[in-house]
């Protein structure tokens, strides 16, 4: 089915050019254009102690509503080793980015709703204490522990002289009894090149980014603090190709005990471009 969509919406619309930063968990400033669509599949695989290899899944559906507002759609599963294959809930989430201008530090705001269950190992954030040992639970056990959560974040953003420096301030909440968690996301990244040559092509340095991801927990409202959380670093790379292509890389290794030994992330991504095209061109076609 995702396939089907990714396949109909690359012939019914013109390519467009991507403009991604290399994070997996950290967001920055950086907007979809209105009416611009793009089709991203983030992967992570890991190994818990005492666990099995698992292997998770995010399909991502962006969409730029207006030139301040980007809204999100996830659809997750994992496979793990001796165990199986299960769909493990879906997010929706918008962001919105109250000053258009560029400045020195570039504020957005972040709202997600999550149905999720306990079987879900896509690893999109780490808040609270999230540890690698919940990892290790079965998938049936873990399906039948579901959540509806509710996910805040503060976005901070700097543009400087090629440099990206975001971070995020993360905020979630259990809509059942549970209290809010907290975690953070930082991320710093820069292009191979700035501008591209007179004889760029699409493995010239421009098209290439280096950077870097540090996250974790930061406890819940009972117990804020760094005791009994997990934490990760890792450098990425990105390459975006001239016809909206972009992927990206990243080798995530846990800081302390609490934490899984790596987490081993892809990501493929699409720029589908101006979807209201093709809406225009099939009114269209159905007037003739």
């Amino acid at each position: 089915m995702f396939l089907g969509l990714l396949v109909l919406c690359v012939m019914a619309t013109t390519n467009a050019p991507t403009q991604e930063l290399p994070y997996f968990v950290t967001y920055s400033h950086h907007m979809e254009e209105p009416g611009s669509l793009e089709v991203e599949s983030k992967t992570a695989s890991g190994h818990p102690a005492g666990g099995d290899r698992f292997v998770a899944n995010a399909f991502e559906l962006e969409y730029g509503t207006r030139a301040w507002w980007t809204s999100e759609l996830y659809l997750e599963g994992q496979h793990t080793a001796n165990d199986s294959t299960v769909f493990t809930g879906f997010r929706v989430e918008n962001r919105i980015r109250p000053l258009l201008r560029e400045h020195w530090v570039n504020p957005v705001l972040y709202f997600e709703f999550e149905d999720i269950n306990a079987a879900n190992k896509s690893l999109l954030e780490v808040v609270g204490h999230d540890v690698g040992s919940d990892l290790t639970v079965s998938n049936a056990a873990g399906r039948a522990d579901k959540a509806r959560e509710v996910e805040l974040k503060l976005i901070l953003s700097s543009n400087t002289r090629g440099w990206n420096f975001s971070e995020n301030i993360i905020a979630e909440k259990n809509l059942g009894h549970a209290a809010w968690e907290f975690g953070y996301a930082l991320g710093a990244s820069r292009p191979l090149r700035l501008a591209g040559g007179s004889h760029s092509g699409g493995f010239a340095p421009e098209n290439f980014a280096l950077g870097a991801e540090l996250y974790g927990g930061l406890g819940d409202r009972n117990s804020f603090g760094l005791a009994q959380t997990s934490h990760y670093f890792g450098p990425s790379m990105n390459w975006s190709g001239p016809d909206g292509w972009t992927v990206t890389a990243s080798p995530n290794f846990g800081l302390n005990g609490n934490s899984l030994p790596q987490i081993y992330r892809i990501g493929v991504s699409y720029e589908v471009g101006q979807i209201s095209r093709f809406f225009n061109s099939s009114r269209h076609g159905g007037n003739r």
